[in-house]
């Protein structure tokens, strides 16, 4: 038997524009530009103050559009009528330029490259190869990562061939047009199964009788298990060669490159190689007063924005006329246009009021490390603290740091990388982690190459130094720093 209950239940939702404030956050420079773009374009009530026009102020337009729109407006139509959950959250701007304008507007320019895609199908097409051999061919390159490496079976795109195209080949005709075709294509490496294959299609071009070379090839193709795991003895005993010519032959093998694509842009588009920083740092020494460490915003991340003057006219003109359906239509869509352009500019003034507060809160913590530019002065610290400071959640703080990027007189800086957990060194002091990986980066620097220290031998150094480290974490910072086990760091 069916029944029926009423139940009431209290919960949280958050509305479409805190989502949308929530994106805004963690976009970086380049990525909130092009939202600001795509935003003025989709909303024709939003635009750009003019830079004659950046004073004036935002309040008294806001003042103006009550005025006007509510005139006719408020009494006819409800706004839930015409705002929508499933339409897009608009955003937020403000009068907030700062000062570093001119610094930044070069570092955005776009330059336009060429795929490494391009560049093959460009050079395949004017070898001696047509009818089946160049879909073959044209289809091997479009299956090559972006390091320039064939990843899948050849197996696999036989079988790819044949579905896809109605092309049906063999796995041989297919590793002969890779070999005789694709890999003989520029650049030297491409086409590679391995890495192996790749330095050793780069080492055959060099057209050479030097015995470095030679060696260097017979290493590659005979000893490349001995040769990754650094079995240099092995390899003296295998050709019954010196250490210099080994060294020799290392020093061709080291010029070779294992990603040949790298230096094609994989999206065609680059940023002149360079990082958009979100904030600006600047140090200034007040003598006796001390120096003062003061942030800002990128002016890109504060752009003044307004309500359109003219559409608000435009909603004043159609809301005086209550009888016309069109006019009443064309009112609800203006009033939703507007209403969407001040959510946008409010949404903007929250970002930038939260970045300048987490930037702020950091700048306190890591004074010190702005001032000085030492790895060993950055003080513990974790997104619980920038949080109990601004009183942001956690989760907000964490959204302001990713992909985010300071412009210090010392250079740029990553923000996440001012994170770091605490260690209690020997005299009860409490220490960063980055400081200690500092120290371990420097004690490895140093050593002797022919003979480098282990992990038990690190851990003997660093308590020298105070750090009562376990080697277990010797070895996972070790990792954290991309510094491999001290046989794989041995030189001759």
């Amino acid at each position: 038997m069916l029944k029926q209950n009423l139940q009431m239940r209290l919960g949280q939702k958050l509305a479409p524009q805190q989502i949308q404030l929530m994106k805004l956050i963690q976009l970086h420079t380049l990525e909130f530009e092009e939202e600001l773009e795509r935003e003025l374009e989709e909303n024709p009530a939003l635009e750009k103050v003019q830079e004659e026009n950046k004073d004036e102020d935002y309040a008294s337009l806001d003042d103006k559009y009550e005025d006007e729109g509510n005139e006719s407006i408020d009494t006819d139509f409800d706004v839930n009528e015409y705002i929508f959950d499933d339409e897009p959250a608009y955003k937020s701007s403000a009068n907030n330029y700062s000062a570093d304008d001119e610094e930044f507007d070069n570092q955005s320019l776009l330059t336009e490259g060429q795929s490494l895609y391009d560049y093959l199908l460009e050079q395949i097409h004017l070898a001696k190869i047509d009818g089946e051999d160049l879909k073959i061919a044209e289809y091997v390159i479009g299956n090559l990562d972006n390091d320039g490496y064939l990843r899948r079976e050849i197996k696999k795109l036989v079988d790819d061939l044949a579905f896809s195209q109605g092309l049906f080949t063999t796995v041989e005709k297919v590793t002969e047009i890779l070999e005789n075709y694709v890999q003989k294509l520029d650049p030297p490496g491409v086409g590679a199964r391995d890495l192996q294959e790749c330095l050793l299609l780069q080492i055959e071009k060099k057209v050479s009788a030097d015995k470095a070379v030679s060696l260097a090839a017979n290493i590659l193709r005979n000893q490349f298990d001995a040769l990754t795991n650094k079995h240099y003895n092995k390899i003296i005993q295998k050709y019954d060669i010196e250490e210099e010519n080994l060294k020799d032959a290392l020093e061709v093998i080291s010029k070779l490159s294992p990603k040949v694509g790298g230096n094609f842009d994989s999206q065609t588009i680059t940023i002149n190689n360079e990082i958009i920083p979100d904030f600006l740092i600047t140090v200034k020494d007040n003598g006796a007063k001390g120096v003062e460490v003061i942030p800002s915003l990128n002016s890109k991340n504060a752009p003044s924005l307004r309500v359109s003057d003219e559409y608000k006219s435009i909603l004043t003109t159609y809301s005086h006329d209550k009888k016309s359906a069109e006019h009443k239509q064309a009112a609800l869509f203006i009033k939703q246009k507007l209403d969407a352009a001040k959510w946008y500019i409010d949404a903007i003034n929250q970002r930038q009021n939260t970045l300048l507060q987490t930037i702020s809160a950091i700048v306190k913590l890591q004074k010190d490390y702005f001032i000085t530019a030492d790895d060993k002065s950055l003080k513990p610290m974790i997104l619980k603290d920038v949080a109990d400071i601004t009183g942001f959640d956690i989760s907000t703080i964490s959204r302001v740091v990713k992909s985010k990027y300071a412009d210090t007189p010392n250079g740029i800086v990553y923000l996440k990388s001012l994170f770091s957990d605490s260690l209690i060194n020997d005299d009860g002091e409490e220490v960063s982690t980055k400081e200690i990986k500092t120290h371990l980066q420097d004690v490895i620097n140093n050593e002797n190459k022919r003979k480098p220290l282990t992990d038990d031998a690190l851990v003997g150094l660093l308590k020298e130094k105070g750090y009562n480290i376990a080697r277990r974490t010797i070895a996972k910072y070790r990792e954290q720093l991309n510094i491999p086990v001290a046989r794989l760091r041995k030189e001759l």
